[in-house]
């Protein structure tokens, strides 16, 4: 959320932290006074039965595994979709009958889709994100898309979602390109980004990414501090290639974006005033960038298989400084063989690329060197 945090327990037991003012948080409370308005420490909020979760702006969707829908927090959008424009700060029973199957929670609203694949939307409409064809807000859910809808993406005030062609479609702020249809208008219908081949989406808060069946990594939408990743800062309004393959899976923040490759390496790129990349660092980059699980704790070193037997060593050194790879074939006794040099980057990442000998082991080491 902006300021609080919801999470699941593999025993379906739901907790929350963080910014309560609203009632968000969903223990009974508003915590509107004293050093944290709110709590820095984990509070359970039901024992189980929890199956997934959203967070909104200031306010909180949550799945059981019945298919219930349950809400808490702000509403004065109608985002909660319980008829009325006052908040809560209990669980609040929104719909029972057909089970919902997805959520997603944008600035003031909120989006779901049925088991029947039906998109329903609620909550500020005021520039078309809940694709009803107004602008209207609605305390209820209103049918958006009958049916075929698979996932859905709630950005600041843009919606995206997914059929089960795999067609990309979207509607609401487009200021920034974020719908990635070649324009900068504003829409309150759906209309197709792209035909097919989508897997996976993400909504930032004004910008939008998506990945393709071929692991591929896209992104449109606003650039100012390089959350899209593409080496500018330059906004764009059509969906562009930022990585090619082997992408599984895509998340956007306000101005940063992540996502992560088969290999469990974590990725980067945008604002980093906050520390939201987890690096150490408060680095931004219009690049991306390994982050925590990928480049480990110890040297700052990690290993990427390539295609053809080759493997990648990623080393995270100081800008404009000249490091070494040496390898040997064993330990004992040690025996390092220079195999190339490398100048760490602006993004501080040295790439070394060499093939290994399979039939022996093979260990190695970057040093700085003058």
């Amino acid at each position: 959320g902006q300021y609080h945090s919801l999470w699941v327990k593999r025993d379906g037991s739901l907790w929350t932290v963080g910014f309560n003012y609203y009632g968000q948080l969903g223990n009974g409370v508003f915590s509107q006074v004293g050093p944290y308005i709110g709590t820095n420490q984990p509070q359970q909020i039901l024992a189980s039965g929890v199956a997934s979760v959203a967070a909104g702006w200031n306010h909180s969707l949550f799945l059981k595994s019945d298919g219930s829908l349950w809400a808490m927090g702000l509403n004065g959008s109608g985002q909660l979709g319980n008829g009325v424009y006052y908040g809560t700060n209990q669980p609040q029973h929104i719909i029972t009958t057909n089970p919902v199957t997805a959520i997603a929670a944008g600035y003031q609203h909120s989006l779901l889709v049925k088991n029947d694949g039906s998109l329903w939307a609620m909550g500020d409409n005021t520039y078309g994100q809940l694709g009803a064809g107004a602008f209207a807000k609605t305390n209820r859910p209103v049918l958006a898309v009958t049916n075929t809808v698979t996932a859905i993406a709630a950005g600041y005030q843009h919606s995206l979602f997914l059929k089960n062609d795999g067609s990309l479609w979207g509607m609401g702020l487009n200021t920034s390109g974020q719908l990635g249809d070649g324009t900068f208008i504003n829409t309150n219908r759906p209309e197709m980004i792209v035909a097919s081949n989508v897997t996976a989406i993400a909504a930032g808060q004004f910008h939008s990414l998506f990945l393709k069946r071929d692991g591929s990594l896209w992104a449109m939408g606003l650039n100012n501090v390089g959350q899209l990743g593409d080496g500018t800062f330059n906004n764009t309004n059509r969906p562009e290639m930022i990585v090619s393959n082997n992408v599984v899976a895509v998340a956007g923040g306000q101005n940063h974006s992540l996502f992560v490759k088969r290999d469990g390496s974590l990725w980067v790129m945008g604002d980093n005033t906050f520390g939201q990349f987890g690096d150490g660092t408060y680095n931004p980059t219009n690049r991306p960038k390994p982050s925590v699980g990928f480049i480990v704790d110890f040297n700052h070193v990690a290993i990427q298989r390539l295609t053809g037997g080759a493997v990648r060593l990623i080393y995270e050194g100081l800008v404009g400084t000249n490091y070494a790879l040496d390898r040997s074939l064993g330990l004992q006794p040690v025996n390092w063989k220079p195999q190339l040099t490398n100048i760490a980057g602006a993004n501080s990442l040295c790439l070394f690329t060499n093939a290994p000998n399979a039939a022996s082991n093979n260990f190695w080491r970057v040093r700085s060197v003058p």
